[in-house]
């Protein structure tokens, strides 16, 4: 924790900018961020492009919601230990560690590009160790960040943490788009050099980052974890209503289907598409940030899954380029309304010795709905095409809200971030 002491009067920005090794470790988040986001384009780019050479629309949107599958096997079998790992080690050096490992991983991608193969399992077996790389990444720098800065500042740190991720998701599809266009090893290799500084940036964090040692074996601390989640019924809820919205609308996986078969604006145009619903991310980041919630937090939250369901409806039945890319930005403010919301009320209710389990827990869920949802993307797009997938989950997404609002009055009656 820094030393550095916080004013009488309430901390805003520039207390923020005081925590030198917190912000190495926003640059670092904002640096890697940047390097997953146009890999993950170019991934997805690169694989359609490979599948619809043989085969049909359908065919190759499957094969692209393969890598949500791929990326959430490893997820699954190691979130809860790596939750465990993230409350007994040092959380810096296991986030420098899973960083150094994604740089592997992109390096395996350059040379898979390189090869000119047109095999598709190569890619899939390097998402694999990307995604186990990223379920102890997750947790170690979810709870990382609250080491760094006074409690005081804790709700603006996340609305930063928030800011730097979708800052990154504008510019990282964009550049991976526009590199796809040009070359896909070039869009490997700036990751690769993204992905480099992110971890030079972990390394030079000062102070205490290994958590108080937690008494008992790592079954029991894993168990201790699960239940705290399952018994507070906030975390839990805000969590769970997360897990099946974005796992129902998850239109961002169907996106290089739109960009090429259904929109037809090409490599670019999947680039704009991709960074979309980070533009009005960043806009409700920046303006949360500035002015937090002060009342109503719950309401707030439930109002931007439900309008994360329509924009993704709207977004479904556009076949113009300029309306899709509103329906995305919309979804995406929406989307980023909900997690901030999510994720202050989960950093504030949860002491620090559990934050690495019950963020383990949470990325648990947020990669359920992340890279399975991609993969019930393509499954659905296989049945109903394109934009019957797309309109089922915005429809599901709806759902969802109307019925977690039912079955968690505590989350939705929650008023004050404190």
């Amino acid at each position: 924790m820094t030393s550095k002491i916080l004013p009488t009067r309430p901390p805003g920005a520039r207390d923020l900018l005081r925590q030198r090794s917190y912000m190495a470790f926003w640059t670092s988040r904002w640096l890697g961020s940047l390097a997953a986001q146009a890999q993950a384009v170019t991934i997805a780019w690169q694989i359609y492009q490979i599948a619809r050479v043989t085969n049909d629309v359908r065919h190759a949107a499957f094969a692209v919601g393969m890598i949500g599958l791929a990326q959430f096997a490893p997820l699954f079998l190691f979130a809860i230990p790596a939750g465990g790992v993230a409350d007994r080690q040092d959380r810096r050096l296991i986030s420098a560690i899973c960083m150094g490992l994604e740089t592997v991983s992109v390096a395996a991608l350059i040379v898979i590009s390189m090869s000119g193969t047109k095999a598709l399992w190569p890619i899939y077996l390097v998402a694999i160790g990307f995604g186990a790389s990223r379920a102890f990444l997750s947790p170690s720098n979810t709870a990382l960040a609250p080491m760094l800065v006074p409690r005081e500042l804790l709700p603006r740190a996340i609305a930063w943490n928030s800011l730097a991720w979708q800052s990154a998701s504008i510019l990282g599809p964009a550049l991976g788009g526009l590199l796809c266009a040009i070359s896909v090893r070039a869009s490997y290799g700036v990751s690769f050099g993204l992905y480099i500084a992110a971890t030079l940036c972990l390394l030079m964090i000062r102070g205490q980052t290994r958590p108080a040692a937690q008494a008992g074996s790592r079954w029991t601390l894993a168990k201790e974890g699960l239940v705290y989640v399952w018994t507070n019924k906030i975390v839990f809820g805000a969590i769970s209503l997360d897990l099946f919205a974005v796992l129902l609308g998850g239109a961002t996986a169907l996106l290089p289907v739109y960009a090429r078969d259904v929109l037809n604006v090409g490599a670019l145009g999947f680039g704009i598409l991709r960074a979309a619903p980070s533009v009005g991310a960043v806009a409700v980041a920046v303006t949360l940030s500035m002015r937090p919630i002060q009342h109503k937090a719950g309401l707030i939250m439930f109002a931007g899954v439900a309008a994360f369901g329509a924009a993704t409806v709207v977004f479904a039945l556009s076949k113009v380029m300029v309306v899709s890319v509103i329906a995305l930005a919309v979804l995406g403010g929406a989307d980023m309304l909900s997690v901030f919301v999510r994720q202050t009320l989960v950093q504030i209710t949860t002491p620090d010795h559990m934050r690495g389990r019950v963020a383990a827990v949470s990325g648990l869920f947020i990669g359920a709905s992340n890279e399975l949802g991609e993969f019930e993307s393509g499954v659905a797009a296989r049945f109903l095409g394109p934009v019957g997938a797309a309109v089922f989950g915005g429809v599901g997404a709806l759902i969802v809200t109307g019925v977690w609002a039912k079955l968690f009055p505590a989350l939705r009656k929650a008023d004050r971030l404190a």
